[in-house]
């Protein structure tokens, strides 16, 4: 073997070294980044929901439904709460899961796998929120309509005047769009926003494990 041949020989020995060695340091980055973005998925998480409890205190439904002469319907609005807070609850110890799950992943198929389900839950997790405000707000107007004396007026001119009650429906909707978008953007600001960076990750960990 001429002088070249052993050139050619340990240019190709080395080229392949410090691509494994570049292979390892993008995993262990993207590693590190996926282990970050899902710890913060997780800090939004439980920041929405002491968001949420400290919002109940300031705007107590039972003190609304007191003050309508309802008070019975007080059971049925905590059940819907304790139903919501268990759910939230629920999705918060998913979180933690796969964080812990993506922090201590030591192979490349299992983090990929991790990162694919983290995104699946988020995205479930951002449906039943929006959900929940659709529904909320929807039981809210229900309830008023239905139970508070201050609008039985209204409800009567309602009833005789079908142009008003289209400009009420139509009020109601276009209403409920605002603030289900505001809330859209939100979550397509924040959640999206790591999702997105997730499946950024997922495509450089494909590319290394081809």
């Amino acid at each position: 073997m001429d002088e070249l041949d052993l050139l050619k020989k340990d240019w190709k020995k080395t080229n392949t070294i410090f691509k494994e060695v570049s292979e390892l340091e993008l995993y262990k980055m993207l590693h590190k980044s996926s282990s970050s973005i899902v710890q913060w998925i997780l800090i939004f998480s439980i920041g929405e929901i002491i968001l949420w409890t400290a919002i109940s205190f300031y705007s107590s439904t039972d003190d609304y439904l007191k003050s309508i002469n309802h008070p019975e319907l007080e059971i049925y609005f905590d059940a819907i709460s304790i139903f919501n807070y268990v759910i939230s609850i629920g999705f918060i110890y998913f979180f933690y899961k796969k964080y812990r799950q993506i922090s201590t992943v030591s192979s490349t198929k299992k983090l990929m796998n991790s990162i694919l389900r983290t995104r699946k839950i988020v995205r479930l997790y951002v449906k039943y929120n929006l959900f929940m405000i659709v529904f909320g707000m929807l039981l809210g107007i229900f309830t008023a309509f239905t139970y508070n004396p201050a609008i039985v007026g209204m409800k009567e001119k309602m009833q005789s005047e079908s142009s008003m009650m289209a400009g009420v429906i139509v009020g109601v909707v276009i209403m409920t769009s605002i603030i289900v978008g505001l809330f859209w953007l939100f979550y397509r600001l924040v959640y999206g926003r790591l999702t997105r960076k997730l499946h950024t990750n997922y495509k450089e960990l494909k590319r290394i494990e081809m």
